[in-house]
């Protein structure tokens, strides 16, 4: 009885310890995975479920930068500088054209045509290519200017003038003011036929020719101006006559005021006349800054279109 007993307890503890083991190993391997866990990092996910897209790593030479505000990573390492922006391809300057192009003038008005290419080869020859302005034309009426309506020079002065116009003005529109001892009258210029006789006919219209008061013709240019354009508009004008004026104060504090008032109207004073006649000292000294003078001769109409026009616009800067 008592071997039997020995033998039951040697049996009992030796299952004991089977037991035990066994518990000790099936713990282990619970407790295996749940370490092995803990040393991986899981993928990163996007925000609707998936495997978020990887970004591949820099070269050597790129600067990366992290958050708003431009830090490399959480350890403080210094700011990275971003790479400068591309710089912009010099853009090409925007072609300058003329007002009016030469094929409408040669069907609107073709007798100007020789004078319009003209006008084209001075603008471009003083960097005036594609000017705009308003364009005005005062003639004289005095008494001695008589011969220069009757042999033409006035009216080819007007064409002149009007295919000038052409090149600076998208309206092509020439404003003549006529003047003597007052302002005579006043008439416009466009590319229509008519224009080849506008002028001799609207001054054969006018009557008594008088003297010659400048100023009366500049505040005429001024007021239309005034009424017609927006201020700081460029304007040209290109002032005729055939001698001084017979009341120099008065003319001289016109074209003072003008030149105060609207910096941007300009007077080309263009003389029909003999080269050593003295009445044009006048204008020679005239120091308004709003003027230029050019002697046309006793012969104006013997001028090449080009010449009459270097000398209207060789000191014309709008």
């Amino acid at each position: 009885a008592e071997e039997k007993a020995a033998a039951k307890a040697e049996a009992d503890a030796k299952a004991a310890e089977a037991a035990k083991a066994e518990a000790e190993e099936k713990a282990a391997a619970e407790a295996e995975p749940k370490a092995n866990a803990g040393e991986e990092t899981p993928e990163p996910a996007a925000a609707d479920g998936g495997v978020a897209p990887q970004e591949a790593p820099a070269a050597d030479d790129e600067t990366r930068t992290g958050g708003a505000g431009g830090n490399t990573d959480a350890e403080g390492e210094a700011e990275a500088t971003p790479a400068p922006a591309p710089a912009k391809a010099p853009q090409a300057p925007a072609p300058q054209v003329t007002a009016t192009p030469l094929a409408k003038v040669r069907s609107t008005a073709p007798a100007l045509a020789t004078a319009y290419k003209a006008a084209t080869a001075t603008l471009k020859k003083t960097d005036l290519t594609g000017t705009r302005a308003k364009l005005y034309l005062v003639l004289d009426r005095s008494a001695s200017m008589r011969p220069y309506y009757k042999d033409g020079s006035a009216q080819a002065l007007a064409d002149q003038t009007l295919a000038l116009a052409a090149h600076l003005d998208p309206a092509s529109t020439v404003h003549v003011v006529f003047f003597s001892t007052e302002v005579d009258g006043t008439t416009d210029l466009t590319l229509t036929p008519g224009h080849e006789t506008k002028i001799d006919d609207t001054h054969a219209g006018l009557g008594r020719m008088g003297r010659t008061s400048y100023h009366a013709a500049v505040e005429a240019v001024l007021t239309h101006y005034e009424k017609n354009e927006t201020p700081g508009t460029p304007a040209l004008v290109v002032f005729q006559t055939d001698g001084a004026p017979d009341a120099k104060t008065p003319a001289t504090q016109s074209l003072t005021e003008a030149a105060e008032k609207h910096p941007t109207v300009f007077f080309s004073f263009v003389a029909f006349g003999e080269h050593d006649n003295k009445a044009f000292d006048y204008l020679r000294r005239l120091k308004t800054g709003n003027t230029s003078f050019f002697h046309a001769g006793p012969t104006p109409r013997e001028l090449t279109d080009g010449e009459l026009y270097e000398g209207v616009l060789a000191d014309w800067r709008p």
